[in-house]
């Protein structure tokens, strides 16, 4: 634990403008961002006697180890530069909202010829047109639906588009008219993006115009006699108005805004928010978050604005947000949003009406997402400490292993022997933690001397991590040590190149682990262990579990611990050696099946991914390509002489594979597919 004392910037040092500020600890990780209007004022209140400060500042401000910070021209830049910075360095003091689940949006995806209309989940992408979130994936289908049959625009994939305007035949959606066919011509790309545009307008809420269209057609068509015509738009009404009908009114028709409510007790907050376009809700989603700072409803609302907004532009930022409470500064929060909005916006509180009746009814739902969330949470985390102080007595830990690592390799027959690493901290999994092997020291199969390559490989990198940053005291250097600037034999794969400056992101290999468990018993135990005393590292407990009966081994015990089948301790322990085991395997078989799909053009130097591509398509296939003369690979565009006898000596090197058998007849079966098996 730091004294702040011992960091405190001395008098005058720090400057009274606005700015944005980092806390880092003693291994140079970014732990907490702020702005602060006044960088001096802000600052001073953390360098106080620590008995006036808020529990939660107080333990930030204590594992601190130093300070500093980044001077900007306005509140509204500071705004900025703090949402970059939380995002980037992802602050362990600072509340981040996470989502409860994975909301589904429907998207239009107006970057194509032939704009298509899809459920999409995860990241936006640039060109699509996103409505929602919605609650669930079929809303949006029985949605879509209903409106195909006056917006009969593309839902098909790429495959089955592709397919479909190779065989001049469209999909069943085609046939019944709820797909224009672009795929066959029946539509030019115009009309097609006409009808997606007309689709995203009436997603968008300008749905009167439509359906007052629509009538007006009806009644027409009707006089005309056109009775058929008149009665197909009258059910393109029904149908419009059925969609309409999924989405509640709740406000006036031109109202575009987000109402943000959170709920919160001393240790957690939820927020909802509702997205009412057009007067009607037409998405909801919902956050929690731990509150590790101290930080009021104020503070919630402008962490949720950040991450709200801080990825969209455009109309994507409604024209008003209403919210439960101001942000500290609400005119450089109302700024900001006008900014990414590219016009003004509005945000404020609802006072009264139908905005305040709908602010209850978002509060209501922000109340019980908390209830819910605390109703599932107290069970985890009473039985993920239980399971940590139960490992900790089983092993005879001083203290509760935090963070675990668990190993574990993988291979096929001897080949492409591979390893993992995955993290568990505070008993859940952390996926961006994890990390992948190429065992390079040998070949071949030798599972206990795999494990003592990778368990070295992995160690090297945190002591010369530990030694760059000086964390190390004055005197001898562990024995294992090796110099920053200097890489370890066998730690050049993709998966271990680490950025070398002190710029707070997490590092991949800077932070050891309480508790090392590898996947297996005595043998790769005792492996593990040799390999950190090689380097002089002795803090570290090590265990292994055995698949056959379950069993913790420990270095230097000729019996294991055997803990109950009931243990949580050895559930956890379970769960953290299959997820390395799973981790493990999908990379194996993804190296296996790189390695399968390999083909005899990839030894030509300087040959690309297009080149050999026009190669194939010319010739149809690598045994037609084999049997080609050099002059006749000249004649694809692209391809010197050069490249051609490299090409042809390439191929000449190669071993005919054995002919491929179908199974069920035994009939011999000609390689013609583009491709090759080595």
């Amino acid at each position: 634990m730091a004294d702040p004392s011992s960091y405190r910037p001395k008098p005058g040092q720090i400057p009274d403008s606005p700015g944005v500020y980092k806390f880092r600890d003693e291994h140079r990780r970014v732990i907490y961002v702020g702005k602060a209007k006044s960088l001096r004022q802000r600052l001073a209140n953390y360098f106080q006697d620590l008995a006036n400060l808020h529990p939660r500042t107080r333990t930030m401000v204590t594992t601190a180890a130093s300070v500093e910070w980044t001077v900007v021209a306005t509140e509204v830049e500071a705004l900025q530069l703090e949402y970059s910075w939380i995002k980037e360095f992802d602050p362990r003091f600072n509340v981040k909202y996470r989502d409860d689940k994975s909301y589904p949006y429907l998207a239009v995806t107006l970057n194509e010829e032939f704009p298509r209309v899809q459920v999409m989940r995860g990241a936006k992408k640039k060109g699509v047109r996103y409505f929602g979130p919605y609650g669930h994936a079929w809303a949006i289908r029985e949605t879509v639906d209903l409106m195909l049959r006056v917006f009969p625009v593309r839902t098909c994939s790429a495959g089955v588009f592709k397919n479909a305007t190779r065989t001049g035949r469209p999909c069943l959606l085609g046939y019944i008219g709820k797909c224009s066919a672009p795929c066959v011509g029946r539509v030019t790309p115009e009309e097609h993006r006409e009808l997606a545009d007309g689709f995203c307008d009436f997603m968008a809420g300008r749905t009167g115009t439509y359906i007052r269209r629509l009538e007006k057609d009806m009644m027409v068509a009707a006089e005309e006699m056109e009775y058929e015509r008149a009665a197909r738009l009258r059910d393109d009404v029904e149908a419009l108005k059925r969609a309409m009908e999924k989405s509640a009114v709740v406000l006036a028709d031109a109202t575009d805004a987000d109402l943000i409510a959170v709920a919160e007790d001393e240790l957690e907050a939820a927020v909802q928010i509702f997205h009412v376009r057009g007067g009607r809700v037409r998405g909801q989603r919902g956050w929690v978050t731990d509150k590790v700072e101290a930080v009021d409803t104020s503070g919630l609302v402008e962490h949720a604005l950040q991450q709200l907004y801080g990825e969209e532009t455009g109309d994507s930022v409604p024209k008003e947000v209403l919210v439960p409470a101001l942000p500290e500064d609400p005119e450089a929060v109302s700024q900001w949003l006008a900014d990414r909005r590219g016009s003004q916006v509005s945000l404020r509180i609802p006072q009264r009406g139908d905005k305040k009746d709908l602010m209850v009814t978002v509060q209501r739902n922000a109340q019980q997402a908390l209830g819910l969330h605390k109703t599932k949470r107290a069970s985890d985390l009473t039985t993920r400490s239980r399971a940590l102080e139960e490992i900790a007595e089983a092993l005879g830990l001083d203290t509760a292993p935090l963070r675990i690592e668990c190993f574990d390799i993988s291979h096929l027959q001897g080949d492409d022997v591979v390893a993992s690493m995955v993290v568990f901290e505070d008993g859940l999994a952390r996926k961006s933690e994890y990390r992948r092997f190429q065992i390079k020291g040998f070949e071949g199969q030798d599972d206990v001397r795999s494990m003592h390559e990778v368990i070295g490989r992995r160690f090297r990198r945190y002591l010369q991590e530990k030694e760059r940053t000086g964390e190390w005291e004055e005197g001898p250097a562990p024995s294992g040590a090796v110099p920053a600037p200097e890489t370890a034999a066998g730690d050049d794969d993709p998966f271990d190149n680490e950025p070398r400056e002190d710029d707070g992101r997490p590092k991949r290999f800077a932070y050891p682990p309480q508790l090392v468990v590898v996947d297996g018993g005595q043998p790769q135990v005792a492996a593990a262990k040799r390999a950190l005393d090689e380097l002089g590292i002795d803090d570290i407990a090590v265990c292994g579990l055995a698949k056959r009966l379950e069993e913790v081994w420990l270095p230097d015990d000729d019996d294991p611990v055997v803990l109950p089948r009931s243990s949580e301790g050895l559930y956890l322990l379970q769960r953290v050696r299959d997820e390395a085991h799973r981790f493990a395997i999908t990379y194996q078989r993804a190296k296996r099946a790189k390695r399968i799909r390999s083909s005899p053009l990839d030894a030509v130097a300087g040959l690309g991914e297009t080149r050999k591509q026009a190669l194939i398509k010319h010739f149809g296939s690598v045994k037609k390509l084999k049997q080609a003369t050099i002059d006749e690979i000249c004649e694809v565009p692209g391809i010197g002489r050069r490249t051609a006898e490299s090409v042809a000596v390439a191929l000449a090197s190669t071993t005919p594979a054995a002919p491929a058998v179908n199974t069920a007849t035994g009939e011999i079966i000609e390689e013609d597919d583009g491709g090759s098996t080595t």
